[in-house]
Parts: structure tokens; sequence; C-alpha cells
């Protein structure tokens, strides 16, 4: 991952020397539950714990001739460790250590991630409040609707990110399991219990059954659910896209001093985080196809699935991390304009309301159909008036109309604040009371 998209602390979950790390620790602890089983001396657990070390460099040179990462590894430190590394990895195999690092990985990665969303619910939630009762128009087909609250619109976003964290808390603990089973996860050069002392130690839960490797159908729902999060993501950024449009302009990203939207015009102001986002969307979301294609190995392994996860592993979750406080930020400091949001639920001349004068049409009597009808017929003058002419106005002068409802009646199909009187109620389900 490049690093204009990177955060150090998820980078750093990633590094070789992290890596290596982890690598070292699963052996570590395997090596001590070998040596309570008395399959290895005591002394030579101990001694892995206080001259075990490694050297990235020196890794990397042994693997060049010997092409292989985990003995690579091994050697390294047997070369710090001395004669009783010959005890380390007893009964064990390379996917042993590699899995099970990829496990601690992804669900270190997982806790950055729901802090993330943590922070991104605590704004959206911030905002919310703030705009509870700011009226705005909804929109359906890209065309005015109804009136709705802008409050209302980053409630809804509450609630999906809020199910997003409840989805990524179950793909953490799908994720974090622990094999240590050796050759086609038998068993039988090891003891399951040097897995469960791994596993305990690492934070890990027991693979029930590895065929040498952790099946792969864990992390391809650990992907997609990463997916599914960045999706969230770009709806709620497109939103604010969208509101940042000239002929919308109900809400924009905050442009601070000195920053410039564009080399040509001086009077631009462009939704650039924004359309960041969805880009780095469709990143996340493009690793969660190879995640699935790898449920599928050959038999009780092969290594079609590693070159993929070295490279969606860290992009994933690092570009998802990038993407989520960036959104964080653009809602913190998003700038809301309610007057605009008031001019653009007038500029239509009412028709916003029609619904309202269909429903109090055939309670008082006339037909679905024809009350349809009457109100559609004013609406069409409106509409191609491009809202110079009033609704009201029309639906008054309407015989049709004004033989079933007077003039009260009518305004009061105009009310505005008639469509917020369950916002509250929303609010609750969506926050709490």
């Amino acid at each position: 991952m490049i690093p204009r998209y990177s955060r150090p602390e998820m980078v750093a979950i990633w590094e070789p020397e992290s890596k290596f790390q982890i690598w070292f620790e699963i052996e570590a602890h395997a090596t001590d539950a070998l040596a309570e089983l008395g399959v290895v001396p005591k002394e030579a657990a101990a001694a892995i714990w206080a001259k075990g070390k490694f050297d990235v460099a020196r890794i990397d040179e042994i693997e060049r001739e010997v092409k292989h990462d985990v003995i690579a590894f091994l050697t390294n430190v047997a070369e710090n460790v001395g004669d009783e590394a010959r005890f380390m990895h007893q009964g064990m195999t390379s996917s042993d250590v590699l899995d099970t690092c990829l496990a601690v990985q992804l669900a270190r990665a997982s806790d950055i991630l729901l802090a993330d969303i943590d922070d991104l619910l605590a704004a959206i939630k911030k905002r919310a409040y703030e705009h509870k009762f700011t009226p705005t128009i909804g929109r359906s087909h890209g065309i005015h609707g109804e009136p709705v609250t802008f409050g209302l619109k980053l409630a809804q976003a509450y609630a999906e990110f809020e199910r997003n964290r409840e989805r990524l808390v179950a793909a953490r603990k799908e994720i974090a399991t622990c094999a240590i089973s050796g050759a086609v996860g038998t068993f039988a050069n090891i003891d399951p219990k040097v897995e469960e002392h791994v596993a305990g130690k690492l934070g890990l839960t027991v693979e029930p059954i590895s065929t040498q490797v952790i099946p792969r159908d864990r992390h391809a729902q650990f992907f997609a659910t990463l997916g599914v999060i960045a999706s969230s993501v770009e709806r709620l950024a497109v939103e604010v896209r969208h509101l940042q449009r000239t002929e919308v302009l109900e809400a924009e990203e905050y442009f601070s001093p000195g920053q410039k939207g564009s080399s040509a015009m001086p009077h631009k102001r462009n939704p650039i985080l924004t359309e960041n986002l969805t880009g780095l969307a469709r990143m996340v979301r493009s690793y969660a196809l190879p995640a699935m294609e790898n449920v599928a190995l050959w038999h009780e392994r092969d290594i079609s699935h590693s070159s993929v996860e070295r490279m969606i592993g860290p992009d994933a979750t690092i570009t998802l991390d990038f993407s989520l406080v960036r959104l964080t930020g653009v809602i913190d400091k998003l700038l809301i304009y309610p007057e605009r949001m008031q001019k653009n639920l007038d500029r239509m001349g009412g028709l916003v309301h029609s619904q309202r004068v269909l429903l109090a049409l055939t309670q008082a009597g006339i037909s679905r159909e024809d009350s349809y009808r009457i109100v559609q017929r004013n609406a069409m003058k409106v509409w191609e008036s491009d809202g110079a002419i009033a609704l009201l106005d029309l639906l008054k002068a309407d015989p049709d109309v004004s033989a079933k409802l007077s003039d009260a009646e009518l305004e009061e199909r105009f009310n505005l604040d008639y469509h917020f009187k369950h916002v509250d109620t929303i609010f609750d389900r969506v926050f709490g009371k």
C-alpha cells in the first residue's frame, strides 16, 4: 500500500519486523508447551526466549538461497540461539506459523478498525443531534420527494455503521483461530495441547480442524465484511458529493485556508476527500473476490492463496483504516447549510406536499384514482413552471378540490412540521432513549 493512503499504526502490523516477531512468539510458545509435555528440554525452551532474536536483512539473505521464508527465519534464529534451537519447530509445519501469524495480524487490524468505527459513530451521532430537526428535501431517483431532516440522513448512516461494527466483531471472531496441527493437520507429530497453549498465549481460539492450513472460508468472510464496510463508506461519501454540487450545495467538505481547488479555475471547491473515498472503497471491495477464490485449495493444502493474502491482507486493512479515519474527519468538519436546504425545499412551489393533499381528498370521499388525477394535473403545471407557480394556489382555485377541502384544510396540508412528528421516535430507535 502506498504511503499516501496509509496510517502508521495499521502499517506497523504488516511490517516484516512485526511479522517475524509474531513468528518467533508462535515458535517460542510452542516450544514451551512441548517442554511441559516432556518432548523437549525445558532448558531449550528457556534458551529460545533468552537468546532468540532475528534480523530481517539476514532472513532475506538466507531466503535468497533456500527459497523458503520460514526455513530462512528458523535458520537465522538458530544462529543466535545455538544448539538448543534444534528443538524449535518440533512436529510443526510452515503453515502452522504462517496461518496463525495471519490470524494474529488480522485480529489486531480488526481492533484498529473497530476503534475507527467507534470514532466515526461518535462523529455521526454528534452531527445528527445537531441537525435533528433541520428540514431538508428527501430525494428518490435524485428527484425531490418529501421533507426529511438532515439529522435523519445522518441517523441512517449511524445505524448502518453500527451494523457494520457488529459484522466486524463477528468477522474478527471468525478469523482469530490458531492452527498448530503439523503436516496435513493430523497432529501426528505434535500434541493438540501445544495448539491450545499457543492459542491462549496469542488471544486466539483453537481451529477445530485444519487441513495443514486454516480453512479459507474464514478469510473470505473477513474480507467480504471489509468490502461491505467500504461500501457503507462510499454510500455516505456519495451523499456528501451530491450535496456539494453547485446546484444543490446543502453541505460541503471543509475547505481550509490556503487550500486550492483547481489549477485552472480559482473559484473551485471540490469534494476531493469523498471522491477519494469512493475510489478507495472500490479497492477494498476488490479484495473480497480473491479471498473467496482462495477457499478452494487442492486437497489438504496448496499455496495458491499465499501470494494473494500477502497482498490483500495489508492492502485491505490499511486502505479501510485510512478510509474510516478520513470519513470521520469529513463528517466532523462538514459544512452544513440549513438556509440552502430550506431554499431547495421551497423551490418547486410546494410539490413536496402533494401526497398529503392526495390523502386528504381520499379521506373526503374521492376515489384514489380521481384524487391522484386531480392533484397530478395541478402538480404538472407547477413542475413545468419550474416552481414559479405555487401548488397551493392552484389547488385552492380547482373546483374539484375546493368542493371537498377548505382553504384552511389545504393550508394545513402544507405544514412542514407535520413530516417531523416521529423524528424523536426514529432517533430513539437508532440511538436509544
